[in-house]
């Protein structure tokens, strides 16, 4: 389904439409990843005999690796050309499955993550710049479509695969799954991927580097901390560390400008701008209402892990009916009309799950409007800069997607448990609630994105 999918939207360019089945290929699996082993913590501390405390670093080094990687790529890109470093990047995420499929203690199997974050930290946003050079200006939405595919079916697709692995095989398929597809998005990115004429062989901003990386991880570590037991002092120095180190960072930037890790001063571009506070507040919320829903759903007796993925899926289904129609519709119109029919649409659906409780139709709904949002807006980040801004651009988007949806995860889960000591199950109600202000919020900079059109 993905590959027709990815088909369909660049029919008319042989070029670009190997561009993009390579892509995904190489992208979904990275993103299941982010998911995929949450549904086995239990099952792997029972295995590896420790406690669930440690066991949670599998997940949490993974992310935090992802997020101290993003950051570099611009920089790869220009140093060593952006096919040489998507193989590299795909290289190092399988050998790291490999190498978590043969664990053999629980300090490898973390370490092996890690490494499977630095690979998979690369990949989404040198994915979004191969696309967005391909295509050019003129076509942006349909290839931003493409490239949201393994992003809206990871949350879905995650967990489901996850209970059937663990539940018929053992925990060591979740990573050994991902070596075949490796090995076949390997051999198409030597094939297919266009050759590497774009250079810039900028010294590499160590300071930069030194300041953003750890800042993102202290960030997206501070976040993950709220909600767990005794986890407020950690939350509260994570968080603190992060915003102090990401502050010098945008100081450094602006003084160095082009020649820092992220040049700050692309934010000055309007659809960027714009494109990256709608997705951040967008990710908060949509992340809030994926954390929500598995919960709710295993609050019922009777319910697990497979039932609460089962309610999830219509999402996926909803977004996969309305994502090819929303690249036509960007390159057609611009971002602005789809991206705010789709906020909209969520919000119908969010509200009916803060009303009602959430439903495979409220889901469905949700998802009509999450295959609207994310390649339309993300389209509108690139429209209007330069080629050679383009892996910048895709790399801050990233960190802004990636910081949303940790806040996202992190706030809903303190307001349901502070909800949850007043109003017992109907705190779902009010955790509903939030994320529908919080995606509400979204519709404010989607209003004010530039309507470009295609000459």
């Amino acid at each position: 389904m993905v590959i027709w999918m990815t088909v369909t939207q660049a029919r008319s360019d042989p070029a670009l439409r190997a561009v993009s089945i390579t892509v995904v290929l190489g992208t979904i699996m990275t993103m299941l990843d982010a998911t995929i082993v949450n549904v086995a913590i239990d099952v792997l501390g029972r295995d590896l005999r420790v406690p669930l405390s440690t066991v949670q670093w599998t997940v949490t080094g993974y992310v935090l690796a992802l997020s101290m990687t993003i950051p570099v790529t611009g920089w790869a890109i220009g140093r060593f050309g952006a096919k040489t470093t998507w193989i590299a990047s795909l290289a190092i995420f399988g050998a790291g499955s490999v190498l978590c499929g043969a664990a053999w203690s629980v300090g490898a199997l973390i370490a092996f993550r890690v490494l499977q974050g630095i690979g998979g930290g690369l990949l989404m946003p040198i994915a979004q710049t191969l696309l967005a050079r391909a295509a050019g200006p003129e076509r942006l939405g349909r290839v931003m479509a493409v490239i949201s595919v393994p992003s809206m079916l990871a949350p879905v697709l995650g967990p489901l695969l996850g209970g059937v692995l663990v539940d018929h095989l053992s925990w060591r398929w979740m990573f050994y799954v991902n070596v075949p597809v490796c090995v076949v998005a390997l051999l198409l990115a030597v094939r297919l991927l266009p050759g590497d004429r774009e250079r810039d062989a900028g010294r590499l901003d160590l300071l930069g580097l030194v300041l953003l990386s750890p800042g993102l991880a202290a960030l997206v570590y501070g976040l993950s901390q709220f909600g767990e037991a005794g986890g407020g002092t950690r939350a509260v120095l994570g968080l603190g560390l992060g915003a102090a180190l990401v502050a010098v960072f945008v100081t450094h930037s602006l003084r160095r400008g082009t020649g820092a890790l992220i040049d700050v001063g692309l934010f000055r571009d309007r659809g960027l701008t714009t494109s990256a506070a709608s997705l951040f507040f967008y990710s908060v919320g949509v992340f809030g209402v994926l954390l929500l829903v598995p919960l709710y759903s295993q609050s019922v007796p009777g319910t697990g892990v497979l039932d609460a993925g089962l309610l999830i899926a219509p999402m996926g289904v909803g977004a996969i009916v309305t994502m090819p129609l929303a690249g036509r519709l960007t390159d057609r119109l611009g971002a602005r009309l789809p991206g705010v029919a789709g906020i909209v649409t969520v919000l119908a659906g969010t509200l009916a799950c803060a009303v009602i409780g959430p439903s495979a139709a409220a889901l469905f709904v949700i998802g009509l409007g999450h295959g609207l949002v994310t390649p339309s807006i993300m389209a509108s980040a690139y429209r209007t800069l330069p080629r050679a801004a383009v892996p910048g651009a895709a790399t801050a988007s990233q960190i802004v997607i990636r910081v949303g949806s940790a806040l996202g995860a992190a706030v809903t889960a303190v307001v349901l448990q502070a909800l949850t000591r007043s109003y017992g199950t109907a705190a779902f109600a009010g955790g509903f609630t939030w994320t529908l202000v919080i995606i509400a919020v979204a519709l404010v900079p989607a209003l004010v994105i530039p309507r470009h059109r295609p000459a």
